[in-house]
């Protein structure tokens, strides 16, 4: 076999498909079952034999893999589908063996180095959005010279938004249909709170704080509005989007969102070690999720750490483009000293941590938005 393994990632889930406009869960929709691309979203192969992409939500537990390893292989193209498990969660959602990974949480990644990749798709913890291609079908594409990124949908995203109330409330009203449960759509106010916060016109709401909206009525919703206080976080998504995942029964889900809209954003800091050190003390301490998280102190002012932007109490997300979630205290201080004389930390601040905790998320997805990589 001319194809020889350089990286792999181990990866697995469960099915959970859910129709928002509906409210009620939804049984899946086998691919070849679709008639086609929903309004405003198209796809473009030009080779009659040609497969369309095929979109997977993988769900898992934390002690669980997705099932399946992602190759990168010599005299092969693109990011591999290998060693899908029998009967496990990828099998059963239906990726192949072969098959060629063109998006993860509606990111094209074809064109990215492989170790991104894996970084896309472990950020996105124990959900992700796969977008693959058969093999054949993509080495036609790549053989006639096509776009890979035109087959695809221009946007399939929901929305993050968070949302400051001002004097005259958030900014938007919420209808639904007379008798029936999590159906609301939103009516933003122009300049209001909720469109500055990308609330977009005519969405349909999913989340609220992180919870979803599917089960509660409007007298519930406006309740759970009121309790928010002066501040709150929606998940919308367009209905161009809310029909995409539904002709294929799935569930839209926040860590499949576009999170660019979020005030609190994961940075990144390069630092260079001077003759006094980088100028900071990592230390060990319970996150509020209760796991075990690294966190900086002591900043000296005026060295490395404080040039490169670090601030008191910052917790440590990733060294040199790698997390260290599930490392401990020795083996992450062993990863900032691989390198002698420089690092690259991606760090986010206590209000921000509180903020992706509370929603439940990864902030390494704030990254993931923001890297163009």
């Amino acid at each position: 076999d001319a194809c020889k393994e350089i990286r792999d990632l181990l990866l697995h889930d469960k099915k959970f498909e859910f129709n928002p406009k509906d409210g009620i869960d939804n049984p899946a929709l086998s691919l070849a079952e679709d008639t086609g691309p929903p309004h405003g979203l198209s796809f473009h192969a030009d080779a009659k034999d040609m497969e369309e992409p095929r979109f997977y939500l993988l769900s898992k537990g934390s002690a669980e893999t997705f099932g399946f390893s992602l190759h990168e292989e010599l005299g092969c193209r693109g990011h591999i589908i290998r060693q899908v498990e029998l009967g496990g969660v990828a099998q059963r959602r239906g990726l192949q063996d072969g098959d060629r990974l063109l998006q993860v949480n509606g990111h094209f990644v074809d064109h990215m180095e492989h170790h991104r990749v894996v970084q896309k798709i472990k950020a996105s913890g124990n959900q992700v959005l796969l977008a693959v291609l058969d093999g054949d079908s993509y080495e036609a594409a790549k053989a006639l010279g096509r776009d890979l990124s035109q087959m695809l949908p221009a946007d399939i995203r929901p929305r993050l938004c968070h949302i400051t109330r001002d004097k005259n409330g958030f900014g938007f009203s919420v209808s639904c249909p007379e008798g029936m449960k999590g159906t609301f759509q939103l009516s933003v106010r122009q300049d209001g709170p909720a469109e500055k916060a990308g609330v977009p016109q005519g969405s349909w709401l999913l989340e609220l704080n992180g919870d979803s909206v599917r089960s509660i009525s409007h007298t519930q919703l406006t309740r759970k509005l009121k309790q928010s206080g002066s501040k709150v976080t929606l998940l919308v998504a367009s209905s161009a989007v809310e029909e995409f995942y539904r002709l294929r029964g799935l569930r839209v889900t926040a860590v499949t969102a576009d999170t660019s809209w979020l005030p609190f954003k994961a940075r990144e800091l390069h630092m260079v070690k001077g003759p006094a050190g980088y100028g900071f003390l990592l230390k060990e301490d319970d996150c509020r999720s209760g796991a075990t998280g690294q966190f900086l102190w002591d900043v000296d002012a005026g060295l490395p750490a404080e040039q490169a932007g670090m601030k008191e109490g910052d917790r440590l997300l990733a060294v040199n483009g790698e997390s260290i979630e599930g490392l401990d205290h020795q083996q992450t201080v062993l990863r900032i000293r691989a390198n002698d004389d420089q690092v690259t930390m991606l760090v986010i601040d206590p209000a921000g941590d509180e903020f992706y905790h509370s929603i439940g998320l990864s902030p390494l997805l704030s990254f993931e938005d923001s890297d163009p990589a």
